[in-house]
Parts: C-alpha cells; structure tokens; sequence
C-alpha cells in the first residue's frame, strides 16, 4: 500500500514514516502543504495522512483542494488541537478519520488499515478469497488453514491484488502502489514477485488464484 504522509514535524514525520514502513507501508513525504497537494495530485495513493497545522497551504485546505479533484482515496487527518470545532472541520473538508496528537502508533496503524479496507469494500481484517485467506491486522497469510511464509514485498503485493480483487493491474500499477517514488518501474520485480507468489499459494496449479493477462497486467480473480 502506497502512503502519502504530510507533516512538518520532521521528527513525527520520520518516526512515523519508519514506523509505517516497517508495517510494510511505501511512504511518500511531504513538510508543506503546497508540496504535499502537488503530491496528493500528481500521484496515485491508497490512503494520505494530513497534519491540519501546515505550513503555505494547511492541512484543511489541502484536503479541500484534493476532494474538489475528485480525489476519493481515505484521509486521516492528525491535529494536536482538542476542540471539536477542528475536528469537525476537518471531516467536514473530506476526511475520513482524524487522531488528536499526542497518539499511539498502534492506534494510527489499526484507524489506518480500517480506512483503506473500508474504502475497498472490506469491513473485517480478515479476507477470504476460496482456499485464501490474508488477515490484514496480524499480517498473516494461509490457504486452506495452511500458514503461507511470505516476504514484506509479497505480502505487499498479495494484499493490493486481494484489495482489487477481478481487478486487472499492470506491472506500473503494481509497483507504483507498493514503492515509492524513486523505485525504478521498469523493473521485471513484479514479474519475480508473482511467480513466487504462485508457487507458495499454489505449488500444484490447483487453484490459478492469480491470473496473467498478456499485455495488461495480472487479476486475482474472485473464487468466492
């Protein structure tokens, strides 16, 4: 799952930017909010996390700008103001949750992972695809009750197919949402990543959980 994260705090940004990516997270960075809506813009993203107090454009006002673009991805919006006026306003702008600084990790973690399942029309951590099954809390991935060992990489792109199930994808898509900016996206690694996934799934072709379609990209097709 692709991040944007937009914190001037340059300390919080860079723990939490650890923090998110040792959660299997690529994160995008901005400390303003002018180059934090170029980036909202410019680039697909499958969550954004806004901090209201920003400098040249805050944080309000960027989330604004972006729902006016018909932007839909969720936003979580942090505020170290505890008046609800603000956290009003900021759902009111076009967030999706918001979390009062100072915060847990943990908290931004599990607010973070509800908001981008909800937006993929998941309401439970655990997703079932037939023999298939990835509980996106735990990180733990298993077919037909089998635990299934899987790379940050893997799971990464495991989890983006389960989230846009009979969806087809290309291979920049792919990269694009599980990178970061600077990866390079004419690289065969998601070609790599999806044979390794096929033989840990499904060594005996039993269940073709992963389609290719030739000069478009790969679909997890839906089972269920």
């Amino acid at each position: 799952m692709r991040l944007l994260l937009v914190e001037d705090d340059i300390n919080l940004q860079q723990n939490l930017k650890i923090t998110l990516e040792k959660y299997g997270y690529s994160v995008d960075v901005a400390d303003n909010g002018e180059d934090g809506l170029f980036q909202a813009t410019e680039y697909e993203y499958d969550a954004a996390i806004i901090d209201v107090g920003l400098p040249k454009i805050d944080g309000i006002s960027l989330i604004k700008s972006v729902r006016e673009q018909d932007i839909g991805y969720p936003v979580l919006i942090l505020t170290a103001r505890n008046n609800w006026q603000d956290k009003v306003s900021g759902l009111d702008s076009g967030a999706d949750d918001y979390l009062t600084k100072p915060f847990h990790n943990e908290e931004l973690l599990a607010r973070l992972n509800a908001l981008i399942r909800r937006a993929a029309g998941k309401a439970s951590p655990i997703m079932t695809n037939g023999a298939l099954s990835i509980n996106t809390s735990s990180f733990e991935v298993s077919v037909n009750g089998e635990d299934i060992s899987l790379s940050s990489s893997e799971y990464r792109l495991l989890e983006y197919l389960m989230l846009n199930q009979n969806q087809v994808k290309s291979k920049s898509a792919l990269t694009e949402h599980i990178y970061d900016q600077d990866f390079d996206l004419d690289s065969n690694v998601i070609e790599v990543f999806i044979r390794r996934l096929r033989k840990k799934l499904d060594p005996q072709g039993d269940y073709n959980f992963i389609e290719t379609h030739r000069g478009a990209g790969y679909r997890l097709r839906s089972l269920d």
